[in-house]
């Protein structure tokens, strides 16, 4: 169990670094290029390489896992040839360089249906951007294949620290080359920060001992296993592709910057589910599994959870509505991003920032769902999320912008987050409605109160983007724990008491 602490530790702490660096990667994009049509292009081009990327290689990786974990070592302990893994390999970048290629060759049609608004000279640069980000599918599809190879052999900090030089390499490639070769250089960056991560896996591999070949054994059992599981993966990697080329899509038709400014406001709004939840509830996620067959005990867990999550969550939503331009400024306005810029990416954010609750709620009541074996429902609630936010695009999006784009994809969120719970209670009796509801609306309340706070702070301020912010912030974060306290909610003691055992688990680790 030592060893199982270290290991969360460590990648919680890799993961964090490698999170924020990724963070002060897209503060240097905004700094070089701004929100303008240049990156929108990059953006495009960088999610048609997901589709390549994300409808082979991340199933394949997911599924080779479980196979390779299980032949990982023979009763001697000793390393083992893993005939079925050198398949998978072999098998999935033969697929993805041909993928590559076809689309390599049909850049134009497909550009033109993805992002139907570009004309001209940003169409061209979409089309240059796309044929040399697309040089990175294979890159990352191998590295992603070895990172679980690793893993299934108890090495889990080579994996966790590989974001780190691929975020170097793309502030170098931004802060040094951007200036003189523009955007071209942010796509040439990302390929040689996705080659590093490559051969940074390559040696713990060789450490390792293990010996990879080429193999295209169709017939060897462990592959045909890992193929059974790719189809259930595959529908749950497309899902979150689908919204976002979509997303881009319309944004195309938009003003200049749109795409762009999304971008800058869901990379606020997701910081913080990155690293609160991920940080806070690292202790949760392995006892579900282990309480899987006992209900009760699961069902308290899921509840303690969901009200970590929310008493975390609620009041950063709070800040991102009410000081959504001076945040945006204070992160991101510095060199060529514009004030025009800053109040773009604030309107999407405004509508983002409830998608930060759904997303911590859902990824908790998800994960329970798949520790009771339950893996068909959540990705059906993810088409049905993922056929809510291209219609909210055609619709809102279309009618209201880059508004309505964002809450299309707030009000995807929110549906699969009710939705999961809803499953999650009446098909396997994993949480409780009737306290999961109070907790909700006491959340809501306490919300309502703390964003009326903040925004008389802001009324009151001299308008100073960073001075704005942080008051804003301790302002809701005060109002709203005072709230906890008059009202003695279960929920503020509760997170008092994960940040403790957190803690005693990283000293521990230590």
């Amino acid at each position: 169990m030592w060893s199982v602490t270290r290991a969360a530790a460590v990648v919680t702490v890799l993961t964090a670094v490698s999170t924020l660096l990724g963070f002060a990667r897209d503060v240097v994009i905004a700094a070089v290029f701004g929100a303008g049509a240049a990156l929108d292009a990059y953006f495009v081009a960088q999610g048609l390489m997901n589709v390549v990327l994300g409808l082979v290689a991340g199933a394949m990786a997911k599924a080779a896992v479980p196979v390779t974990a299980r032949e990982a070592r023979d009763e001697d302990g000793r390393c083992r040839p893993h005939r079925s893994f050198d398949v998978a390999l072999s098998v999935t970048l033969i697929v993805l360089g041909l993928g590559s290629l076809v689309m390599w060759i049909a850049v134009t049609p497909v550009l033109a249906a993805l992002a139907p608004g570009f004309e001209g000279e940003q169409a061209e640069l979409a089309r240059q951007l796309t044929r040399v980000v697309l040089a990175a599918t294979v890159l990352i599809a191998g590295t992603n294949l070895l990172a679980g190879l690793v893993q299934a052999h108890g090495r889990f900090g080579w994996s966790g620290f590989q974001g780190v030089p691929f975020n170097l390499v793309m502030i170098g490639s931004a802060a040094i080359f951007g200036p003189q070769y523009g955007v071209i250089a942010l796509a040439w960056g990302f390929v040689a920060g996705s080659a590093t991560r490559l051969l940074l896996q390559l040696i713990p591999v060789h450490q390792l001992g293990i010996r990879l070949r080429p193999s295209l054994r169709l017939d060897d059992p462990g592959f045909r296993e890992i193929a059974r599981l790719v189809p259930a993966l595959l529908v749950g990697s497309a899902v979150g592709n689908v919204n976002t080329l979509v997303d881009r899509a319309v944004g195309s038709t938009l003003a200049e910057g749109t795409i762009s400014a999304l971008g800058y406001a869901w990379r606020l709004v997701s910081l913080g589910e990155t690293l609160l939840v991920a940080s806070l509830l690292t202790a949760l996620y392995p006892a579900l599994g282990a309480y899987a067959t006992d209900r009760a005990r699961m069902r308290k867990l899921v509840d303690q959870g969901l009200a970590v999550t929310a008493v975390c969550l609620t009041p950063l939503c709070v800040i991102l509505v009410c000081a959504a331009e001076p945040l945006v400024t204070t992160v991101f306005g510095h060199g060529g991003f514009s004030d025009d810029d800053a109040a773009l990416a604030a309107k999407a954010m405004v509508f983002y920032a409830p998608a930060l609750l759904a997303l911590g709620w859902r990824e908790l009541v998800v994960r329970a769902s798949y520790a009771v074996g339950d893996t068909t429902r959540p990705v059906a609630v993810a088409v049905v999320a993922m056929v809510v936010n291209v219609v909210g695009d055609l619709t809102l999006g279309l009618r209201y912008g880059i508004t309505g784009l964002a809450a299309s994809t707030t009000l995807s969120l929110l549906l699969a987050a009710a939705a999961n719970t809803w499953l999650l209670r009446h098909r396997h009796d994993g949480v409780s409605l009737r306290p999961a509801t109070f907790l909700l609306l006491r959340s809501m309340a306490l919300a309502v109160i703390a964003a009326g706070a903040g925004l008389a702070v802001r009324v009151l301020l001299t308008p100073h983007a960073v001075i704005e912010s942080a008051c804003v912030a301790v302002t809701v974060c005060a109002v709203y724990g005072a709230g906890l306290l008059v009202t003695k909610a279960p929920e503020g003691r509760l997170l008092l008491d994960t940040v403790k055992r957190l803690r005693g688990r990283v000293r521990q680790a230590a």
